[in-house]
């Protein structure tokens, strides 16, 4: 048996029936990668590779990076500056036709540019938005799954734990992931707001329009209440940890410790935080933290047994050989990932594909900063659909009453807009380059 069918049968074979068992798959990418290296080499060296793996794997200063966004996220979250952020686009926005809905993705977006976690920005933005939907007459099914799918802008924008995994991976300059980050991020934000524009032109009940009580100056003065809760918080700690990241000042690590500190002593000092909601903070971001190094220690051990089965090599040379257009292979690369991206949670998802594509897209000649956000595009999009949908669970958990396929059937017209986004980001990959392409 050659090492290339041996990769073969072991991811496509023994990996995805360990995960039918329900294995998590950080066990499940660890258990193949350690059983097919000890077959492909030997066990002791399987034994040695697991050891070594591990100890770099949670000894990795690269990997600090981590936890010190994580928990600049979740003191975000605890703090409510979520809330006060769609109060503030609300009164900009709301007044319009259907300007809750595109309030709430311009909340989830500033939202985002603190908190890489879409769990913690759907959850943050749906249950303050939500509410104030219903009462005013909004089709809940399509504003529930609007929310979701904003939530996917928090794993796009800065700082997005994707993108550090992503850059961690690839060997990519985490600053550069950043900006791309940033103008895909808006541009994304653009196409859902094109999409709710489009409904309500389609169908005015979707959305009805909010009666306008009083001017935009007087609403605009009136937000100014705002700024000082909301606002100001995320400019800061914005400009302070990327602005510096992208100035050459800090590393992603201390970038990411000096936005946690930045964002933690605006709250304390704002009294939007107290020490129960900061053990809790602190106590989600080691068990989010433990539950991305096993991840990425799953999938280093998987890493290496795809290496010595050459597979990734192999299907370099193939797709150099064959005289086969590199954008039809990217199609169906993109393909595979979008159909695994049903089944598999995204981050985990960027491990698992990332060794094999990747030596691909460098060997075909694409930027790896673009495919990086092409790829963050993609897998996020399975978490907008079924069956695993996290997204949509959330958006489920915030107002139970909503019917799942009701919200599944809501989420089609965001879907259409991921794909415009795509294709955008096919066609005009400076959508993605440029800023990057003005650092360093």
């Amino acid at each position: 048996m050659t090492p290339t069918l041996m990769g073969i049968i072991g991811l496509i074979g023994l990996l995805f029936i360990i995960l039918v068992f329900r294995m998590p798959i950080a066990y499940a990418m660890a258990v193949v990668g350690f059983a097919g290296y000890a077959f492909l080499v030997s066990p002791a060296a399987a034994f040695s590779l697991v050891g070594i793996e591990t100890f770099a794997t949670f000894a990795s200063y690269n990997l600090t990076v981590l936890p010190m966004f994580v928990l600049m996220g979740y003191i975000a979250f605890y703090s409510g500056i979520g809330g006060n952020l769609f109060s503030l686009t609300s009164r900009y926005l709301g007044h319009l036709r259907g300007g809750l809905v595109l309030a709430a993705q311009a909340a989830s977006a500033l939202f985002g540019a603190i908190c890489g976690s879409m769990i913690a920005c759907v959850a943050t933005v749906g249950s303050i938005a939500l509410p104030e939907m219903k009462k005013r007459n909004y089709n809940m099914h399509y504003a529930a799954a609007a929310i979701s799918a904003g939530g996917s802008l928090a794993t796009l924008i800065p700082p997005s734990s994707t993108l550090i995994a992503y850059g961690i991976m690839t060997e990519q300059p985490i600053a550069k992931l950043f900006a791309a980050g940033i103008t895909a991020g808006i541009v994304h934000m653009l196409c859902y707001m094109g999409a709710v524009i489009i409904l309500t032109r389609i169908n005015p009940s979707i959305f009805p329009p909010t009666p306008k009580a009083i001017s935009i100056q007087k609403e605009k003065a009136a937000s100014s209440e705002y700024f000082g809760g909301g606002i100001i918080e995320v400019f800061l700690v914005f400009a302070i940890t990327l602005g510096g990241l992208f100035l050459g000042w800090f590393t992603p690590t201390e970038a990411g410790a000096i936005g946690s500190f930045s964002i933690l002593l605006i709250t304390v000092i704002e009294k939007r935080i107290d020490w129960p909601k900061i053990r809790q903070a602190l106590a989600d971001t080691t068990k989010l933290t433990a539950m991305i190094f096993l991840l990425i220690f799953g999938a280093t051990v998987l890493g290496r047994f795809i290496a010595v089965t050459r597979i990734p090599f192999d299907f370099a040379s193939f797709a150099l050989e064959s005289g086969v257009h590199p954008y039809l292979i990217m199609a169906g690369i993109i393909g595979i990932t979008m159909v695994l991206g049903c089944f598999i949670d995204a981050f985990a998802l960027i491990l698992l594909t990332i060794p094999v594509f990747f030596p691909v897209i460098v060997a075909l000649g694409f930027d790896p900063i673009w495919f990086g956000i092409v790829a963050v595009v993609i897998e996020s999009m399975g978490a907008e659909t079924p069956p695993v949908g996290m997204g949509i669970f959330v958006i489920k958990g915030v107002m139970p009453e909503l019917p799942f396929e009701k919200i599944v059937i809501g989420m089609i017209p965001f879907i259409l807009a991921d794909w415009a986004f795509f294709f955008l980001l096919m066609f005009i990959p400076s959508i993605a380059t440029f800023l990057p392409s003005l650092l360093f």
